[in-house]
């Protein structure tokens, strides 16, 4: 080979190596606007309980936003307070509702205000031999128990059943505990949640947008695992968003119920709605387009930041009313970002573990917010005072 030749592909090379470079550092780089104190990542493992974990890490945020010692709550201490209710009102509706691992941020209210709670370090929920959470079998075990109660084989409900019942728990999740020392003082979980942790469950409302329901009241809203029949506040989609938007500037965060099937929704910590208009592709770049696997069709949708659909409240409603919006999944957001184009984000706290490129947490567009919320949990001080004189809220 000669010397220009050497050359030659010694430049191509070079100007190879700056191109891979370039398409390498194509993709996603947030600014950090605010990111709010919360503690650190957990993980819910293979147990279908992330309302509970986003919605105590919710609170747990609250508690030092307060001025509070930063304390770890038990999310598990909390699921077995809501098997148990929803148990009881599955009997009673004869099977009539929906049974399983799924829940609401008004689940964790809800058992935070009849039964308090406890720190995580004394009541991991891990009493069954294993040491991630694992809820197949037992979410197996208390359906069949709860079935079988149904049927009603004697005619007649015993008073052993609910005992029963919550022997099961108590052998899989732990006992729960009636008093405790932390931090040499002594409590029981309802003085624990109010004096040591400063909680008031009646300071925490749900908010939703839907146009099914009128604006400026609250309905019930119509998903399988709102079991417990949590009222939200609908407001419309551009208050809602303002809302949330500003309430990360005064210092609140929120609890975040969400669809997080989208395409845009990965595992490396993005959840973004791409703008993809298949009309305006030229005959060759559509017939690539729909040779490509979904895999690489997300792909490429993914290698940089670009435009985003444009969610307007009328869009919002039809994919919730065609149940393409479902109640997937419950998060914590805690901060807002910007991408390097100057897209807007909101950074999300995620239950799966110290996982993906951003260490457990993700940013999630407005766009995406807008169009995929199901509910808000927020504390009422968050909203806006006309606001909350248009709805009633005290």
């Amino acid at each position: 080979m000669n010397k220009f030749a050497t050359l030659t592909v010694g430049a191509f090379l070079t100007v190879a190596t700056v191109a891979n470079a370039q398409t390498k550092e194509e993709g996603y780089k947030f600014t950090d606007i605010k990111r709010l104190p919360t503690t650190s990542v957990k993980s819910q493992d293979r147990a279908g309980t992330c309302w509970s974990w986003s919605t105590i890490s919710f609170l747990e945020s609250e508690i030092m936003r307060m001025g509070k010692d930063s304390v770890s709550l038990a999310p598990l201490y909390v699921v077995w307070n809501t098997y148990h209710q929803k148990a009881d009102k599955y009997v009673r509706m004869q099977g009539k509702m929906n049974f399983g691992q799924g829940g609401a941020s008004a689940d964790v209210t809800w058992a935070i205000k009849e039964h308090g709670i406890v720190p995580l370090e004394l009541y991991s929920g891990l009493n069954y031999g294993e040491n991630v959470h694992a809820h197949g079998e037992l979410d197996a075990v208390l359906k069949g128990y709860v079935d079988a109660i149904v049927s009603n084989p004697n005619k007649k409900l015993s008073t052993a059943w609910l005992r029963g019942y919550d022997a099961v728990l108590n052998e899989y999740l732990g006992a729960k505990p009636e008093k405790f020392n932390w931090k040499g003082k002594e409590y029981t979980p309802q003085t624990f949640a109010t004096e040591a942790c400063g909680l008031n469950m009646d300071d925490y409302i749900s908010l939703t947008s839907f146009t099914h329901h009128p604006f400026y009241t609250q309905f019930a809203i119509e998903v399988p695992d709102n079991w417990i029949g949590e009222m939200s506040y609908n407001i419309p989609l551009d208050e809602l968003m303002d809302v949330l938007d500003k309430a990360i500037d005064k210092g609140y965060t929120f609890s975040w119920g969400s669809d997080v099937s989208e395409i845009g929704f990965t595992r490396n910590g993005l959840a973004v709605v791409p703008d993809v208009n298949i009309k305006e592709m030229s005959d060759a770049e559509i017939a690539k387009w729909v040779k490509m696997p979904k895999s690489q069709q997300t792909a490429e949708l993914l290698k940089k930041p670009g435009k985003e659909k444009e969610i307007t409240q009328e869009l919002r409603q039809i994919e919730f009313d065609n149940q393409l919006t479902t109640d997937d999944h419950g998060m914590h957001v805690i901060g807002k970002a910007v991408d390097q184009i100057g897209n807007k984000y909101f950074i999300v706290k995620n239950s799966w573990g110290d996982y993906g490129k951003y260490k457990g947490y993700l940013y999630a567009s407005y766009p995406f917010v807008a169009y995929k919320t199901t509910s808000i949990m927020i504390h009422k001080d968050a909203l806006p005072k006309d606001l909350k004189k248009k709805l009633g809220i005290k």
